[in-house]
């Protein structure tokens, strides 16, 4: 009797142990590798929906550098200079897009005179790097492109960071914990917690509604790729940035909740603005309130002396 239960409880414990083993494997591969849009797709996006003049970007003063990560790779990156100025913003695109959806930041910064730099993260677009980390290993390529800005343009620019979704993460992770070097940041539709990020997104995509399997995976995801959620999530950081910060989201957007902005707006100590636009999905607010987004942005630079473009304000 006592054998036979043995045998079952070991063929339980097994069982358990190999289904957890899948639950691991499967999800964080979910986010590991993660989907990307074609390079066409997001190219011709912009292109119909006006958001990208071809003849413009053909036209525009640019450089093409490669960027070594010290993670072990090359980054893409584009130098846009429209003006004869120091002052620069690193634009830090979304999860599965690439630096072109970053272009249509670039034309307001340009109004706003600010040169930019764009560049594909890791794993996306022309830049190498196996896996997606959602902002972990992404900070330090921002560390690595914003040490290449500096050293191309020397002292004396202003230097601002703008993301959006995972590339605003990114920043607000790059700031908060490697070096809150940077004259302002923007963050646009970041999430605060990965964890509770991860739970939110399979909850919408999945039957799953247990934690236990976002805990599984960030289990695994310590063990294949170094780091746990905790990590990722600037809200464990965002009050560590001293610079001024401007938060903005859409209210509509169900993908990242805007509770989290509003989460990272209240932990954050000092200089911060905090903008809610009534239209937009996730990631769109720029898109459906161009105006009053480069509106948004001017004020906030204005306030904090860092706009230097006097025509604008005429």
């Amino acid at each position: 009797m006592k054998k036979r239960v043995i045998i079952w409880t070991s063929l339980v414990t097994s069982l358990i142990t190999a289904l957890t083993t899948l639950i691991g494997f499967v999800a964080t591969n979910r986010l590991m590798y993660i989907k990307q849009k074609e390079p066409d797709f997001v190219l011709n996006r912009e292109i119909s929906e006006k958001r990208l003049d071809q003849s413009w970007y053909d036209a525009i003063k640019k450089e093409e550098v490669w960027i070594e990560s010290k993670n072990g790779y090359q980054l893409k990156s584009i130098f846009i200079r429209p003006h004869d100025t120091k002052n620069y913003v690193i634009i830090c695109h979304g999860v599965t897009e690439n630096k072109v959806n970053s272009l249509r930041f670039v034309r307001m910064f340009e109004r706003l005179g600010y040169n930019s730099v764009i560049y594909d993260h890791r794993r996306h677009g022309d830049s190498g790097g196996k896996t997606t980390s959602f902002g972990h290993y992404e900070k330090m390529d921002l560390e690595a492109v914003v040490d290449a800005l500096r050293d191309r343009v020397g002292e004396g620019g202003v230097i601002g960071i703008h993301g959006e979704s995972m590339g605003a993460a990114t920043t607000l992770l790059y700031a908060g914990s490697i070096r809150d070097d940077a004259d302002f940041y923007i963050s646009d539709c970041a999430f605060s917690d990965f964890e509770r990020q991860v739970h939110h997104v399979m909850m919408q995509t999945t039957p799953i509604r247990s934690m236990f399997t976002v805990r599984v995976a960030n289990l695994f995801m310590k063990l294949r790729e170094g780091y746990t959620f905790r990590l990722v999530s600037p809200i464990d950081v965002v009050d560590k940035i001293e610079k001024p910060v401007l938060f903005i989201h859409s209210k509509p957007d169900d993908f990242i909740l805007p509770e989290m902005t509003q989460e990272l707006y209240d932990k954050k100590i000092g200089a911060k603005e905090l903008k809610f636009f009534d239209k937009g999905a996730h990631a769109k607010s720029f898109n459906e309130n161009p105006e009053e987004y480069e509106q948004t942005v001017l004020d906030f630079l204005v306030k904090y002396d860092l706009y230097t473009n006097e025509k604008q304000l005429n």
